[in-house]
C-alpha cells in the first residue's frame, strides 16, 4: 500500500491504510481524533510498522509518564513480534526513532528522523514528529531547516502543502526571520484557515515583535477556526492573553484564564496556566487561589523526572501556590537523578544544565532573594532554549531575571537586559515599563516619566 503522499507502507490493508491517512491528517490538525484513527489502523492490521510507529510517537509527544508507560509497552510488544531486518530501511529508520524516544534520547530521534525526511521528504510523520522534537529541545535552526529542505518536494496542490508551510513558518519565527515568518503563516492559512499550528507561528511572529495589537486583531478575526476543537485551542489562548497583558487589560487575560486555561487536564495546559500566572506574580499580583488548584494538578504529573521544561512550570505553580517546600522536594528528586549516569538520556542534559538552575532560581525569587536570582540565572540565559519551549515560553524566564536585577539594586545587569529588550522589541509596553523602573532605581525622574509615556502611548494605541 502506498500512503496518502505516495510513500509505500508495508503490513496494512487497505482499511488500515486509510486509518492511517486520516490520523496523519488529524494529528497536523492537532486535533483529538488522531488517536481513533491511530488505534483503528492498529485494529486493523496490528502489526503495521506505520502505524505503531506513529502510535509511539503519539504517546510520548503528550511529555506525559503515563502515556508514554503505556506506549513503551505496547511498541515493546509489536518489536517482539516482528523481524526488523526485513523492514524497508524508511520503516526500520522509523522504528529505531521511536526506540531511541523511548530511550530519552531525543537527540538522536531527531537525527533519524531527519536522515528519513532527506531520503523522503514528503513523509510527513517524519516531518512533523521531527519538528516537534526540535521544539521540545529548543532546536530553531533544526525547526527552521527540517522543514526548509524538504519544501521543494512538496506541490501547491498537495493536501497538506498548507500544513507544510506552518511548520515552516514556525521554524523561521524561532530562528528569527520575522518578515519572512509573517508572509509564510499567512500564506500557509490562507491555504487552510483551520491550520491550528500556521496560526500559531504568526501570533509568534507579532509576539517576538511587541505587535500585540496586530496579534488581538488577527485571531479575533479567526475566533472559530482556533478556539476549540485542538490539543492547541489551550495554547493559543494563552497567547490571546499574553496579548492583553500587553495592553494592560490583566482583567480580560483573567477572564481567558478561568474560562479557558483554569482545570487544564494535560501538561501542556497546565504549563500554559503556570505560565499565565507566573507573568502577573513577577508583578506582584496575588493569585493565591489560581495557584492552589493548579499546584494540586502538577503534584502526580512531574511524580518523576520526565521532562525539565515543565519541572520550571510545576515549581512555579508551587511557589505561586506558597507551597515552597513541594518545589524543595522536585527539586531534590531532580538532583538525585542527575547524580545516577544516564548515558544519552536528554532529559538528564537538560535538567542539569538549565531543568535545576531556573527552579532553584523560581523558588529564590519566592523567597525574595533576588541577588540569587541573578547569580543563578545571568549566566545561562543565553542558554535557556537547551530544556525547549519558544521565545516566547522562555521569556518567562528572562523576565523573573530582568526582576530580580531591578529588585537587587543590580544596576549595571539591568540596563542591559532593558537594553537588550528594547532593542529587539521596541513596540512592548512592558518593555517601557522595565526602563522606567530602571531610571526610578537610577534617580533619574525626566527619563522615568518619558519611558512610562511611552508604554502607556504604545499600550493604548489601536
Amino acid at each position: 500500500m502506498d500512503d496518502q503522499h505516495g510513500l509505500a507502507m508495508t503490513g496494512a490493508g487497505a482499511a488500515a491504510a486509510r486509518h492511517y491517512d486520516r490520523a496523519v491528517d488529524e494529528l497536523l490538525h492537532f486535533r483529538a481524533e488522531v488517536d481513533a484513527e491511530a488505534n483503528g489502523a492498529l485494529a486493523e492490521s496490528p502489526d503495521f510498522p506505520m502505524g505503531n510507529v506513529l502510535a509511539a510517537y503519539l504517546g510520548l509527544l503528550t511529555t506525559e509518564v503515563e502515556d508514554a508507560r503505556t506506549a513503551r509497552a505496547r511498541f515493546s510488544s509489536f518489536r517482539g513480534r516482528i523481524d526488523e531486518g526485513a523492514l524497508p530501511p524508511r520503516e526500520r529508520a522509523h522504528v529505531a526513532a521511536a526506540q531511541a524516544l523511548f530511550d530519552g534520547d531525543w537527540r538522536t530521534c531527531g537525527s533519524l528522523l531527519a536522515e528519513i525526511t532527506v531520503a523522503c521528504p514528503r513523509d510527513a510523520l517524519a516531518l512533523a514528529v521531527g519538528h516537534q522534537v526540535d521544539f521540545f529541545t529548543g532546536d530553531a535552526r533544526s525547526l527552521r531547516d527540517r522543514i526548509g529542505g524538504a519544501l521543494n518536494a512538496w506541490r501547491e496542490d498537495d493536501r497538506h502543502f498548507g500544513h507544510v508551510l506552518g511548520m515552516y513558518a514556525f521554524g523561521l519565527e524561532e530562528a528569527g526571520h520575522y518578515d519572512r515568518s509573517e508572509e509564510v503563516g499567512l500564506r500557509a492559512v490562507e491555504l487552510n484557515p483551520r491550520d491550528v499550528w500556521g496560526i500559531h507561528a504568526v501570533v509568534h511572529t507579532y509576539e517576538m515583535q511587541g505587535r500585540f495589537g496586530d496579534g488581538l486583531r488577527y485571531l479575533d478575526a479567526r475566533v472559530p477556526d482556533w478556539s476549540a476543537g485542538t490539543f492547541f485551542n489551550v495554547h493559543t489562548w494563552w497567547h490571546y492573553c499574553l496579548y492583553a497583558l500587553e495592553s494592560g487589560d490583566v482583567a480580560r487575560a483573567l477572564a481567558v484564564y478561568d474560562a479557558v486555561l483554569a482545570g487544564g487536564e494535560s501538561c501542556m495546559e497546565l504549563l500554559d496556566a503556570a505560565a499565565l500566572l507566573w507573568r502577573l506574580y513577577l508583578e506582584g499580583s496575588d493569585q493565591h487561589e489560581r495557584w492552589r488548584a493548579l499546584a494540586e494538578a502538577w503534584l502526580p504529573r512531574v511524580a518523576e523526572p520526565f521532562y525539565a521544561f515543565n519541572d520550571m512550570h510545576a515549581v512555579m505553580s508551587y511557589v505561586g501556590a506558597g507551597r515552597v517546600g513541594e518545589a524543595e522536594k522536585l527539586i531534590a528528586s531532580r538532583e538525585a537523578y542527575v547524580l545516577q549516569p544516564r548515558p544519552g538520556v536528554t532529559n538528564r542534559d537538560m535538567t542539569l544544565r538549565v531543568g535545576l538552575p531556573v527552579c532553584r532560581a523560581v523558588v529564590a525569587f519566592g523567597r525574595g532573594d533576588h541577588a540569587g536570582v541573578v547569580d543563578l540565572l545571568y549566566p545561562i540565559r543565553h542558554r535557556v532554549n537547551e530544556f525547549g519551549g519558544s521565545h516566547a515560553q522562555r521569556d518567562a524566564v528572562q523576565r523573573t531575571l530582568l526582576e530580580s536585577a531591578l529588585r537587587a539594586g543590580a544596576r549595571d545587569v539591568a540596563r542591559v537586559l532593558v537594553s537588550e529588550r528594547i532593542g529587539v522589541r521596541p513596540r512592548s509596553p512592558y518593555n517601557w515599563l522595565k526602563q522606567a523602573a530602571l531610571a526610578d532605581m537610577l534617580g533619574n525622574r525626566a527619563a522615568s516619566a518619558a519611558a512610562r509615556s511611552r508604554a502607556d502611548g504604545l499600550a493604548a494605541a489601536p
